[in-house]
Order: structure tokens, then C-alpha cells, then sequence
């Protein structure tokens, strides 16, 4: 049912994918309701794209098709598959000749200017991978393009070479596949940023979105291997280094810029839907396009299921994937969303011999994750202040299956409960052994990686209300990853075929969230924090030597905070999405962006300004360190207001009915205190905390408390 037809976000497909996961975990008695939002999303009208080569060669005009491959079940239902485009793509033509740009990251555009090659004016050919494609568009822009086209390059691809066989008798791209996706490098609804869109709400005009500066200012298209070649070969001039070149058989790549020159024409306009000024268009399960404007509103609908915690039930942990796909989506995402069904399952199996969470457990199936993030990113925004003093920990899984090998991302105190499920879990391709075995076959430690760009659901409860975090699959890359290929057959052939590596990150996925839910006692770890920011400090090293900037105060606080991380909780933010990649993540993001700064102007400001940010950050980790020892949120030398003596911080327990928090709501450092009712006790030895059971319950309020 879910992946037999696409079911792109917005679409019939996709609301009738939202009631069978609704009419499932009801079935599981798990009390469950859809929470819709009428968003910005955007479809593509129509585009084309001609490449004018050098005489004699004829133009060509690109069909931009994915073919319906020999034996295909979905044969019938290909032509609901949208057309290939990049949502949120600037409309317009762009017309000029052609410079190839590698990835397009922005150590490539500096490649190509020791070249003395100048993309300002031309349209760049990119590959994808490495960074996020609203990166490569937006680091086109700033080098001044006008255009922008990636193609899926298959030298990653499609298995390197023309020898190499391709879906269906292989796992590897066809040529005529194309990786779609979204060009948007914000988070949530674009018209609504900050606020959820809900019915009647203020939404920012097109310009206002532009002028925000997350959607693309130039037009771009994804396109396939097979196109990407043709254009390849009109490309002359230098001839690029071998890291730039393509595989096997592959032409010779060069920088041009030209002489080939491409015509990219691309039309997402309101427009040309045909609907006039406020026109409402229902149809099936309330999905519909509204214009406003120049402004298409699409419903979604997420899907949330509740079991109600016994003993703590508003405390609550979540467990959240999403279901829209670009087209079948059998890997991305619904292998995730058939396992949030089997945990769910297996739970309402344990409820019928009468267990019961300790905690809230909630299921979001989340809608249009893939335009960016955005079902997610509207229901935090909906209910901020209850989830950020509520949610224990959000657990995501994405892709849950694409290929072999577990992989699991963490905000650090999840760490070392991530290695204990995978100990408890059968490795599905190798039965003798634990999935943690496999882990850490070839190297001495489990390899977490960090949670802090924006790749899926999992942002808005990181950088939005700085919850602790996980996200696990199996395997890494897959090839067909956005395309129409992404189906069943393809995942039954060549993702999973006994679909036992379901099963066990449906069992890793249970088990983390049953050991939050049921612990009294939550089983984190704070301190790998102070030791990922003592790792970063050695990189941060190499980058300022000699310039006369000190990261004393940073050396300190960090030894803080790794003192003060023994002892109590640490829930402080220090993840976030690099400038120019916003897959990507670091410990430092504003300190990082300074060095880069810097090293572009080489001036005694701009290194002043790094000086800045590490005295900035090394205060924010000062005050983490003095939180967690309970002293200093509310000391009145600290700075922050006094509130007495029954006051306690955030993660600092003491006996007392009602208890004030004092937390960092936001990177303004605005200070917000939190009202909560219940006792919880520490004793002042620094041991475990030990909560004692409420009295009574009452709604946590919050009020700001402005700004230091």
C-alpha cells in the first residue's frame, strides 16, 4: 500500500498513504489523529533544456524522461511520477555557455579560479554528492551563474563504467534516472518561518520568501547521467584534474567555459494552474491547492499515535519518520515508515499482557519532510513551549534500509545507549553475530556520527528546542536514491532481500525507545559532549595558528563542562548545520565560518571576529558547566535573575513542589523560565537523580525573560 503508487507530498496519493498508517496503528488500539497544515509547496509546470553544441553537430533538445524500465509492476501507474525538477527552484531561463564545477562545493569554485576560469554569466554543470543540492545552487549564485544543472554522475552512480549492468538487473542508476529533490535551504514551511501555518496565519509574500534568503534567486534542473554526458563532451577548454573526472569510459571532462551553451527553462509559476484568486479545489482526504496570490497552498498531514505513560505521562519520548516520497519511495522513506508500524505492533502486542510505559510514547509519521522538513518543522513550531519541557528524546529513522551495514547519528548522551541496543540485536547478515559486532569490525570503536545540518526530521527538535536525538539504517548510499527507480523491486532485489535488516532496526529502534520510556532513571552519558569539543578544539588548532588568537577560555570551559558532565544533565545545543552545507554538521559552526571568513579577506578584522566567536562560545560553555553544577543559573553574581532559593536549573534537581528552570532558549541567548510542577530530588553528592512521584499536575507555563 505504500508504495505501490507515488505519492509525492500534497498529492491524493499521499493523504490516502497518511489514512492507511492513521487506519494501522488505530488498529493496534494506539489512540491516533492526523495534525494537517496548509503549506507552500511547489510543482513544476513546465521546463525544458537544449544544449546548442558546435557546428556541425546538431542541437539537442533533452526529453528529461526516466524511463519506465522492461517488466516494470508500476508500469501503469509511471505517469503520476512528477516530472524532474528541483522543488522551490527559481522560475526563469537562463541561457549561456557551459562551466563544469565539480561538485560545486566552494573549494571547487576557488579550483577553478586558480584555473583563471569565471562562471559569472554561464551556467554550471554540477555533479551531485558530497554537499546538499541547495548548496550547489546557492554556491552557483554567489560565484554569479545564472544557471544551474546537476546530474547524477555515473561515475557514483551508476557503477562507473559502460560495462556495468543497471536496474533492473543490477542496483546501479539507469541512464536515464534523475535524483530530484528540494533546493529550499530553510526548514519548515518557507511562507511561515518561525510560526506554524496553520489556518488563517501570516505568511510572507514571494518576495519577503526570496528576500529571507533560502530559496534559490536562479533556476536549476536535475538531470540524468545519459544528458550529463552529452553535455560533458560540449564542454572544452582546460581539462579538469583526475579527482574531477568521471569513471570508466567516461568522456574526458573539461572546465569550459563553453563552447556548448544551454537554453534551462523552468516554470513553477501559481499561474499557470488555471485557478483564479482564492479558489479552493478539494479532493480526497482534504488534500488541496489553494492560490493566494502568487502563493500554492498543498495540505499535509501528519499522522501521530499516543500510548500514555503510566507513572510520568508528560514526559514523553517520540519516535518519528516520514511518509511522503519524491515518487515510490520504497528505501526514502517508507522502509522507515514500515518499521515505525512494526515497533508500533510489537508495542500493542506488550500492551496486551498488560505492560505500560513509564512514559509517553508518541509515532509521528511526518508529511513533506522532503520539501524541507517541513510537517515536522510546523508541529514543533505548533507546540514548542510543550515539547521542548517535555520530550525526553526524539528518535528518527529515515531510510531505514538502503544496502548493508548499521549506521547510527546521535546527539552525544545518546551514545552509549545506541551501543547497548546493538548489542542485544542479531546482525541480519550474519547470525553468529550481534549487529554491534558488525559495527565495530573494522575499527576498535562504533562509529556515531553527529546530528546537527539538516538531513531529516530530527532538526527541528535539535537546533529548535535542543532535545536529545538519534537517527539509524542500514547502509550508506544507495543509487537510485530520489529516483523512479526507488521501488519495491528494487528493495526486494537489491536493499533487503529477506527484509531481515527491517527487522533489526525495527528491534534497535524498540529497544531505544523502551529503555527511555521505561527507565526511571534516563540512561544518559554527558560526558562524550566535553570530549567531542575537546576533539574539535585539536582540528580548530591548525586553523588559527599564528594569528595571534587565543583559545584559552575555550580550553577552560570545556574542561568545565567535562567536570561539571560527570555529575548532571547537559541538554545545551552545540550542533549545527555548516554554511555551505547544510547536510553536514560541526561543533563550532560560528567560529568555523569565521576561520573560513577570514581566510577569504585575511584581514585584521575578520580575525578579530574569530577571536570574537571563541570567547562567544566559550562563555556558552562556561555557563553549561555551571548549570550542570547547580550553582550557576542562579547565583546572582551570574548575571541571570534570582529567583530564591528553591530555584534550581533546568537539570539541577533539588527537593521542591514547584520548580523554576532557567534554560537558553535560542542563539540570541534569550533566557525563558519554564514553570513545572513536581518533586524531584539529588542528593548533593552529585548522585543519580531520583524522581518522586507528583502530587498533582498541572500545564508547564513559560514567560520570556529578555535578553542578556
Amino acid at each position: 500500500m505504500l508504495t505501490r503508487r507515488p505519492h509525492v507530498a500534497g498529492s491524493e496519493a499521499n493523504a490516502e498513504a497518511a489514512a492507511y498508517v492513521l487506519s494501522t496503528l488505530t488498529s493496534y488500539n494506539i489512540p491516533s489523529h492526523t495534525a494537517s497544515y496548509d503549506t507552500a509547496l511547489t510543482y513544476p509546470v513546465s521546463r525544458s533544456l537544449v544544449l546548442t553544441r558546435p557546428s556541425p553537430d546538431p542541437p539537442i533538445k533533452f526529453s528529461l524522461q526516466q524511463e519506465v524500465y522492461e517488466g516494470d509492476p508500476y508500469a501503469d501507474v509511471a505517469n503520476e511520477v512528477q516530472p524532474t525538477y528541483h522543488a522551490y527552484a527559481k522560475s526563469g531561463t537562463a541561457v549561456g555557455p557551459v562551466v563544469y564545477v565539480n561538485y560545486g562545493r566552494v573549494e571547487d569554485y576557488a579550483t577553478l579560479k586558480e584555473m583563471g576560469v569565471n562562471v559569472s554569466g554561464n551556467v554550471v554543470l554540477a555533479r551531485y554528492g558530497e554537499i546538499y543540492r541547495g548548496d550547489i545552487v546557492e554556491n552557483a549564485y554567489e560565484e554569479g551563474a545564472i544557471g544551474v544543472l546537476i546530474f547524477t554522475d555515473r561515475k557514483d552512480y551508476g557503477g562507473g563504467g559502460a560495462d556495468v549492468k543497471w536496474f533492473p538487473d543490477d542496483k546501479w542508476m539507469p541512464p536515464s534516472g534523475v535524483q530530484v529533490g528540494s533546493v529550499y535551504n530553510g526548514a519548515g514551511d518557507p511562507t511561515t518561518p518561525g510560526w506554524p501555518s496553520t489556518e488563517g496565519c501570516e505568511r510572507l509574500s514571494d518576495e519577503e520568501v526570496e528576500r529571507a534568503g533560502d530559496v534559490p534567486l536562479i533556476p536549476s534542473l536535475p538531470i540524468s547521467w545519459a544528458d550529463g554526458d552529452a553535455i560533458v563532451r560540449s564542454i572544452g577548454g582546460q581539462v579538469a584534474s583526475d579527482a574531477w573526472q568521471g569513471g570508466k569510459d567516461a568522456p574526458v571532462y573539461r572546465v569550459g567555459p563553453g563552447p556548448g551553451i544551454v537554453n534551462l527553462t523552468y516554470n513553477a509559476s501559481a499561474s499557470s494552474i488555471g485557478l483564479p484568486d482564492d479558489h479552493l479545489l478539494s479532493f480526497k482526504y482534504q488534500s488541496y491547492y489553494c492560490r493566494k496570490g502568487k502563493q500554492v497552498l498543498s495540505r499535509i498531514e501528519n499522522v501521530v499515535g499516543i500510548i500514555e505513560g503510566a507513572e510520568e505521562p508528560d514526559r514523553f519520548v517520540i519516535l518519528g519518520n516520514h511518509r511522503d516520497a519524491w515518487t515510490f519511495g520504497a528505501v526514502d522513506p517508507n522502509s522507515g515508515t514500515a518499521c515505525l508500524l512494526e515497533v508500533a505492533e510489537r508495542l500493542w502486542k506488550l500492551q496486551k499482557k498488560g505492560w505500560k510505559p513509564r512514559r509517553t510514547i508518541i509515532f509521528c509519521n511526518w508529511d513533506a519532510e522532503e520539501y524541507g522538513l517541513i510537517g515536522s518543522t510546523e508541529w514543533v513550531e505548533e507546540n514548542r513551549q510543550m515539547l521542548a519541557s517535555r520530550v525526553v528524546a526524539y528518535l528518527n529513522v529515515d531510510i531505514a534500509v538502503g544496502g548493508a551495514g548499521f549506521r547510527a547519528s546521535a546527539t552525544p548522551q545518546l551514545d552509549e545507549l545506541l551501543i547497548q541496543a546493538a548489542k542485544q540485536v542479531r546482525d541480519p547478515d550474519n547470525s553468529s553475530q550481534t549487529v554491534y559486532d558488525s559495527w565495530i569490525s573494522s575499527t576498535d570503536n562504533p562509529a556515531i556520527g553527529r546530528l546537527g545540518g539538516a538531513g531529516s526530521d530530527y532538526s527541528a527538535f535539535v537546533q529548535h528546542i535542543g532535545v536529545p536525538a538519534a537517527d539509524i539504517s542500514f547502509g550508506e548510499d544507495y543509487p537510485v536514491y530520489h529516483s523512479m527507480y526507488d521501488d519495491f523491486i528494487w528493495m526486494n532485489k537489491f536493499g533487503d532481500p529477506m527484509f531481515q535488516r527491517h527487522v533489526a532496526v525495527a528491534s534497535i529502534w524498540g529497544l531505544l525507545a523502551l529503555e527511555l520510556a521505561d527507565n526511571e532513571i534516563l540512561p544518559f552519558d554527558y560526558l562524550p559532549y566535553a570530549r567531542e569539543l575537546q576533539r574539535s578544539v585539536e582540528s580548530l588548532k591548525d586553523e588559527v595558528v599564528n594569528r595571534g588568537i587565543t583559545l584559552v577560555p575555550l580550553l577552560k570551559s570545556i574542561k568545565e563542562l567535562e567536570t561539571a558532565a560527570t555529575k548532571i544533565n547537559e541538554e545545551r545545543k552545540i550542533y549545527a548545520p555548516s554554511k555551505h552545507n547544510d547536510y553536514g554538521s560541526t561543533s563550532f559552526p560560528g567560529i568555523d565560518d569565521a576561520v573560513e571568513k577570514a581566510k577569504n579577506l585575511n584581514t585584521a578584522d575578520s580575525w578579530n571576529s574569530v577571536q570574537h566567536e571563541i570567547w562567544r562560545v566559550a562563555r556558552v560553555i562556561t555557563q553549561a558547566s555551571l548549570c550542570l553544577k547547580g550553582d550557576g543559573c542562579c547565583r546572582p553574581e551570574s548575571r541571570r535573575p534570582y529567583l530564591g532559593s528553591n530555584v534550581v536549573p533546568r537539570s539541577g534537581w533539588a527537593i521542591t513542589p514547584i520548580t523554576a528552570q532557567i534554560w537558553v532558549c535560542d542563539d540570541k541567548r534569550r533566557w525563558s523560565v519554564q514553570i513545572s510542577c513536581g518533586e524531584v530530588k539529588r542528593g548533593r553528592d552529585g548522585g543519580k537523580a531520583e524522581l518522586v512521584r507528583r502530587k498533582q499536575r498541572h500545564p508547564a507555563g513559560r514567560v520570556a525573560w529578555g535578553r542578556q
